[in-house]
């Protein structure tokens, strides 16, 4: 039975570009933008990319709710259904992973292609902690605080120690206004989350690029994918969790590399 149009819409979406769809989720406490921003054009001179923005991000409301992987899911695919898109690839960074596991795993026959980037299938330890604290900075309001935190966490270490002290006053004063004002309740779904028993049944081609200086998300844990979803590939990039900061190009040309072999 077709699965499509069950879900109404009611994710603020973007579509940009022409050519296979190609959905993007993106990462906790950010927005679309905030995610693929820097990446957004060269996919979308070969895709047609749609991507919504999880509650409180973007320009989709704040929930009064928990979150959960499954709505996020539901609303990723109604995005697609909404720009009538039938099959696509699916690309998730760090939360937006786990919800492009859900949608392939509920939608096996429209997903042509995964890509899984600094993801994880469950929180570890250092996650939960990790998350715990950001949620609780963010729910306090004190988005200085809170622009600190994710750049210690997120930040790969040459990144971060190369930065002058201007620059990295002006990273935290723009961190701090990009903030996402759902990031509590985001965060706090990373912590919560889990979706391992998904992993053996996906059936779509997948790459879990590594980001092998993160704090936040461990290698541990992107092996863990790689190691769990049948066939998958898994590539490494030295960076810490913010790739699209620290090596835009390089992450933007594994991602089309891939794409480009598996999703017609």
């Amino acid at each position: 039975m077709s699965s499509r149009n069950l879900i109404e819409p009611s994710f603020a979406r973007t579509r940009l570009g022409s050519g296979p769809g190609l959905l993007l989720a993106h990462g906790a406490g950010s927005s679309l933008a905030g995610t693929y921003g820097p990446v957004l054009e060269a996919l979308a001179a070969r895709y047609t990319v749609v991507g919504i923005d999880y509650p409180g991000s973007g320009d989709t409301p704040r929930s009064t709710t928990a979150l959960s992987v499954d709505d996020l899911a539901d609303q990723l695919i109604a995005a697609a259904d909404a720009e009538g898109l039938d099959r696509f690839a699916v690309s998730g960074f760090s939360l937006g992973g786990p919800v492009a596991i859900r949608a392939a795993t509920r939608h096996p026959q429209r997903v042509t292609a995964l890509v899984l980037t600094a993801a994880f299938p469950h929180r570890d330890n250092r996650l939960a902690l990790a998350s715990s604290v950001w949620s609780k900075i963010a729910a306090s309001g004190d988005r200085e605080l809170l622009a600190e935190f994710q750049l210690m966490m997120a930040l790969g270490t040459q990144a971060l120690e190369s930065m002058p002290t201007d620059q990295l006053r002006q990273t935290l004063a723009y961190a701090a206004a990009g903030a996402a004002d759902g990031s509590p309740e985001q965060t706090d779904l990373v912590g919560h989350l889990d979706v391992r028993d998904d992993l053996p049944t996906i059936t779509a081609p997948t790459l879990v690029i590594s980001t092998t200086d993160d704090r936040l998300t461990s290698t541990t844990l992107h092996r863990q994918l790689a190691d769990t979803i049948p066939g998958a590939h898994l590539t490494e990039i030295a960076t810490g969790h913010l790739p699209m900061l620290e090596r835009t190009e390089e992450w933007q040309q594994l991602i089309t590399d891939f794409l480009t072999k598996h999703h017609a």
